[in-house]
């Protein structure tokens, strides 16, 4: 299919199958050769370009970021981060001043990320560049360099406008390549599409999909890209909830509930990288079903409401009903997840994730927990995890062992008792049963610790 957008500020128009990445597409059809293949997972940052929308510029990886989700945007890679007359951007010059490179392999991707964040005005480098690994340099000439560059004017060259509407050749909603890939423009193409075309993979941000293909090599003949659909992605109050559209990415997420629950936005933080924030979708994460997804934790104990629509049939459940069982939904062919509500406020709410990494891991255990103590007593409580089942899981014996009961360590006892009763979770790589079961004990004794005034952070070293 063709896919046309902007590259380096010019329009390209690029005839390639649906699941070509970017990165493959640059190397092999562009000889745009600096932009790097370290892992092709999406993990390492070295594939990473700018890619500017509607929605401003964000720090991509190309690695998993299939074609036609770049139809009518703007692409920059490294070569295009200098100036056309080869005017060095500042983060360039700040990285040769700095010393801020030394095999050069990751080079790149940190000086694209530099640009997206020194072009939106983005200061914190640890969330800006926890997303790319340097094996050699070390990081302090590195974050030396951005500080450094941080008060210099943005380039002009810098400032990209996508191809307008008429100037992209937006293939329509109805789909392209006969119909096999569809590129719907709003929710309603999407769901007639799907409910002819049921068998089809949809694709948010596609940093579990873009896996299936660079890793399991995939042949994926029936596709939908979700991106165009914006009315997929909105964020509103609705009849006094927070209604989060399914495509919604986790960047845009992160900044509603960032005022909201800040202990939900604490774990997003360490959700992916930034460039994985900036395409993977709340949607996505609910739909893949997986028992380690961070967010169906937080959005049981949240008491969220997920809503399917098939066609022009919608259909609403509690957000714990849609996990059934390892790798099944309570989804039906040509159903899609349109969005999730909450409540607008939870000040009980309180999320931990333990992983062996602090930064982009794989969640071990994470427990979500909204409790509410009304004169000493627990008058309500929802509490779920994920990582302690072969679905993320709503606690209701341990739910049950503290309602009612007085706000005291006995009923925490009680509680942790409970669990067992909840679960029995598995020994895999990441953890072993007897290790999950102690580790959400001790969330929940967390919990009460930290009620009681004491302040708990693993970044916090006391002697």
């Amino acid at each position: 299919m063709k896919i046309a957008f902007s590259l380096n500020g010019e329009r390209v128009t690029a005839e390639a199958p649906p699941t070509r990445t970017l990165l493959e597409w640059l190397r092999e059809e562009r000889r745009l050769t600096g932009t790097k293949e370290g892992c092709n997972e999406g993990d390492c940052g070295a594939c990473t370009v700018m890619v500017t929308d509607e929605r401003g510029a964000r720090a991509l990886n190309a690695c998993i970021l299939f074609l036609p989700q770049l139809q009518g945007k703007a692409v920059r890679t490294i070569e295009g981060i200098a100036g056309p007359d080869g005017t060095l951007h500042p983060v360039q010059q700040a990285m040769i001043r700095h010393h801020g490179s030394q095999c050069g392999f990751c080079t790149p991707g940190f000086v694209v990320s530099m640009a997206v964040a020194h072009l939106n005005g983005e200061r914190d480098w640890d969330s800006a560049l926890a997303g790319n690994l340097c094996r050699c340099t070390g990081y302090a000439p590195i974050l030396r360099a951005a500080e450094a560059a941080a008060a210099e004017p943005v380039p002009d060259w810098m400032q990209d406008r996508p191809p307008r509407a008429e100037e992209a050749d937006v293939p329509t909603g109805a789909g392209a390549a006969g119909g096999a890939v569809c590129l719907p423009a709003s929710a309603d193409d999407l769901a007639a599409w799907y409910d002819a075309n049921p068998d089809a993979i949809l694709i948010g941000g596609a940093t579990d999909v873009g896996l299936w293909v660079t890793k399991g090599l995939r042949d994926l003949p029936k596709l939908a890209f979700l991106h165009r659909a914006r009315d997929l992605a909105r964020i509103e109050e609705r009849n006094g909830r927070l209604w989060i559209g399914a495509g919604a990415t986790m960047t845009e997420v992160l900044e509603v509930v960032r005022g909201r629950f800040p202990s939900w936005a604490g774990l997003i933080r360490r959700y992916g990288s930034m460039q994985v924030r900036n395409a993977a979708t709340i949607g996505g994460n609910i739909a893949n079903g997986s028992p380690i997804g961070d967010n169906p934790p937080v959005l049981i104990a949240l008491g969220a409401v997920l809503h399917l629509r098939r066609g022009n049939t919608r259909r609403s459940m509690p957000i714990e009903d849609f996990f059934l069982d390892y790798g099944r939904q309570d989804r039906q062919p040509g159903e899609f997840v349109e969005g999730v509500d909450l409540p607008l406020q939870a000040p009980g709410l309180r999320v931990w994730k333990l992983s062996k990494r602090f930064d982009q891991d794989i969640s071990a255990v994470c427990g979500a927990f909204d409790l509410r103590v009304e004169g000493g007593t627990v008058t309500a409580a929802r509490v779920a995890f994920g990582g302690m089942a072969g679905i993320p899981k709503r606690a209701r014996s341990v739910e049950t062992a503290l309602i009612g009961r007085p706000w005291a360590e006995d009923t925490i006892a009680a509680a942790e008792a409970a669990l067992a009763e909840d679960f029995q979770p598995i020994s895999d790589m990441r953890a072993s049963a007897g290790y999950r079961m102690q580790a959400a004990g001790g969330m929940l004794r967390r919990y009460w610790l930290e009620s009681q005034g004491l302040s708990l952070s693993v970044r916090e070293v006391t002697p």
